[in-house]
């Protein structure tokens, strides 16, 4: 009887099925998500709030309750400071609450109370534009003792929300602060104002824009991480059939030390973007990257956008990647540390290396990346034979400090045995009979120059001398 149920409730589901389009459209309403406990395990704090929630999935657990209180005054002073009944903002989310609840993946059936949800938004949205807006040093209708929004707050509370502000499980549609910002301003300001306010909190320091309506926080805060480079053409990258095995070793790249062994240059990218990896004429340029206590828990959260929403791209997954390929331990750190690439405000270097190694954990990456041609360009420079024998001969002789002085020491030798041989050799050549005249005989005169040339005599005064004639007489 069970299985004629089942049957009968299949065949019905069969029949209500929608056909592709819709399903697509139905997918791509998601942006925000759960993360399953097969990740969460690894690291839980790095996805789960410490201070405030944002969002449903998150409201009301205890460890957040104190923040609530702090959310009821925030949404009073940004009425007060708007000038404008409750009832606009209520009504301008109102007709897309279906929408926005569309955003959430798994939401729980308690939120399908529109007005219990509508409350959740607009109460955790105006908080988020004033602790926004905090950055921007524009509010003064706060008490200077004000324990989030004073001095004070912005040292010991602000850096906390902040992580918690860029945790996929704590964030908000982007529409929600959009029509909230739309009514407080009458619709003056313009479609980028929002992605302003968020930059400037999360990287105040760090000259970074991003153009285009992001999906939540966490989205445009990616996308600014991801500026595309000037000057460099974007190219589409065809998808080949890939075997799902490395061949020859192709993909593996050596840590920083080995490669700075083969010859290769470490500099920093003239760019903060992820995207500005390059190799070329044998120096690795990658971009600086600030290491502190929320770097762990932005990055896993960033992979875990990746991975969960089709279509955001894997460029961070890609150079988290390429990251723990390089780093293996407290001297990779150090060398990179030294060409200004990696900024360590965590501690020691050993502890930058284990946070890198870690985040790389049960990660995929699409053999399609953008990194694609960088693997390869370093794997063929470093697989030349001129630079695999340098490699190795560093490797060997240049290691350790005994390493070098038995090396210089064999040299030395080989020095001292050439000149013994030298100094040996040279004088059994300075001492040996040099070539003279007196070893050869003297040389043959010729016969005509034997006989000297003599004379006619003179004739006697007393004889008439004879006439001459032609002949010569000797």
């Amino acid at each position: 009887m069970e299985q004629v149920n089942w049957v009968i409730e299949v065949n019905e589901k069969l029949g209500s099925m929608v056909d592709t389009e819709k399903e697509k459209e139905h997918w791509m309403k998601r942006s925000i998500y759960r993360v399953p406990a097969s990740i969460t395990d690894i690291n839980k704090k790095a996805y789960r709030p410490q201070v405030v929630s944002f969002g449903p999935y998150h409201h009301e657990e205890d460890h957040l309750k104190p923040m609530e209180e702090h959310k009821q005054r925030a949404l009073l002073h940004f009425m007060r400071r708007s000038g404008k009944p409750l009832e606009l903002f209520v009504n301008s989310l109102h007709e897309d609450v279906e929408k926005l609840k569309d955003c959430y993946d798994q939401l729980d059936p308690i939120w399908k109370d529109n007005n219990k949800f509508l409350q959740l938004m607009i109460l955790d949205g105006c908080f988020m534009l004033e602790i926004l807006r905090s950055a921007t040093h524009t509010m003064e209708d706060y008490a200077q003792n004000d324990p989030i929004f004073s001095n004070h707050g912005k040292i010991h509370i602000m850096p906390f929300i902040k992580r918690d502000m860029l945790m996929l499980e704590n964030q908000l549609p982007m529409q929600v602060l959009d029509s909230l910002v739309a009514v407080d301003s009458n619709r003056t300001k313009d479609e980028e104002f929002v992605n302003k306010l968020i930059l400037k909190f999360c990287s105040p320091n760090t000259p970074i824009s991003c153009k285009g309506s992001g999906l939540h926080v966490l989205d445009v805060y990616r996308k600014s991480l991801l500026q595309d480079i000037p000057g460099r053409r974007q190219r589409k990258r065809l998808r080949k059939p890939r075997s799902s095995h490395h061949e020859g070793g192709d993909d593996i790249i050596r840590s920083a030390m080995e490669l700075n062994e083969a010859g290769i240059r470490f500099k920093k990218s003239k760019t903060v973007s992820l995207k500005d990896i390059s190799f070329r004429g044998g120096v690795l340029k990658l971009p600086a990257v600030i290491v502190d206590d929320a770097t762990e828990s932005m990055f896993l959260n960033l992979i875990a956008f990746e991975r969960f929403h089709v279509g955001a791209g894997n460029e961070v997954t890609s150079y988290i990647f390429f990251m723990d390929n390089i780093v293996d331990n407290e001297k990779d750190v150090a060398l990179l540390h030294s060409r200004g690439i990696i900024q360590n405000a965590l501690g020691s270097d050993k502890a930058v290396a284990k946070l890198f190694n870690s985040l790389s954990k049960d990660i995929t990456l699409d053999p399609d990346s953008s990194l694609d041609e960088v693997h390869k360009r370093v794997s063929r420079y470093c697989k030349k034979a001129w630079n695999e024998w340098r490699a190795n001969l560093i490797h060997t002789y240049f290691r350790n400090p005994w390493a070098i002085l038995s090396l210089i020491s064999v040299v030395f030798l080989f020095a001292l045995t050439i000149v013994q041989t030298v100094y040996t050799v040279y004088p059994f050549y300075q001492n040996s009979p040099t070539p003279s005249s007196e070893t050869f005989p003297p040389p043959m005169a010729s016969p005509l120059l034997s006989t000297p040339l003599t004379a006619p005599p003179l004739p006697s005064p007393k004889h008439k001398a004879p006439p001459q004639s032609n002949q010569t007489h000797y």
